[in-house]
């Protein structure tokens, strides 16, 4: 399956946001609350726009990856509601921009708008091109039994099963010591 770049690239912000949480398996602690994880997170994923960097800012920040965690395990329905509400409450109007050598792209939200009204509009405007597209399988929940990671399944035949190569690895190991017995 393949979405527009820029809706790809927003999932994979979704799933890394997601996954700053201390069950998921990078760290083990909430790297939104340290200032260098948070500032990276949104450096690498080329967040532009206003950035307060206060304390209020990443408490909406981690508001807004829970509430986009939820809508991850959402049926299609309640995907669909829960866009519309993101979409309404921030009066979003969608227009094309160019910025950091990113080619057009869509934005609903103005640059000086909150940082987590910015991350919640951007992933609702991707989600709606998953709906759309009629693939909401696509958000899958990684399947080894120690990690609550998330993932967007890009690939080909729909048939990635972990959230990284770290994971799969990991769990192949396990079933390879296990038949080993």
């Amino acid at each position: 399956m393949q979405f527009t770049p820029d809706t790809e690239m927003c999932l994979g912000f979704l799933a890394a946001l997601a996954d700053t949480v201390p069950e998921a398996p990078a760290s083990g602690t909430d790297e939104l609350h340290d200032p260098f994880w948070f500032t990276k997170l949104f450096d690498d994923w080329r967040y532009s726009g206003r950035r307060d960097g206060d304390a209020r800012e990443v408490a909406e920040v981690k508001a807004a990856r829970t509430r986009l965690t939820e809508l991850w395990h959402l049926d299609e329905r309640g995907v669909v509601e829960a866009v519309n509400q993101i979409l309404a409450d921030s009066a979003a109007v969608p227009h094309l921009v160019r910025h950091d050598g990113l080619d057009w792209h869509i934005h609903a939200t103005s640059s000086d708008a909150p940082l987590a009204q910015r991350v919640l509009v951007e992933a609702a405007m991707a989600l709606v091109d998953v709906v759309r597209a009629d693939e909401l399988g696509r958000l899958r929940d990684c399947e080894a039994d120690d990690c609550a990671g998330i993932f967007v399944d890009l690939s080909r035949n729909a048939s990635k099963r972990y959230c990284s190569a770290r994971c799969g690895n990991r769990m192949n190991v396990r079933a390879f010591r296990e038949r080993q017995g």
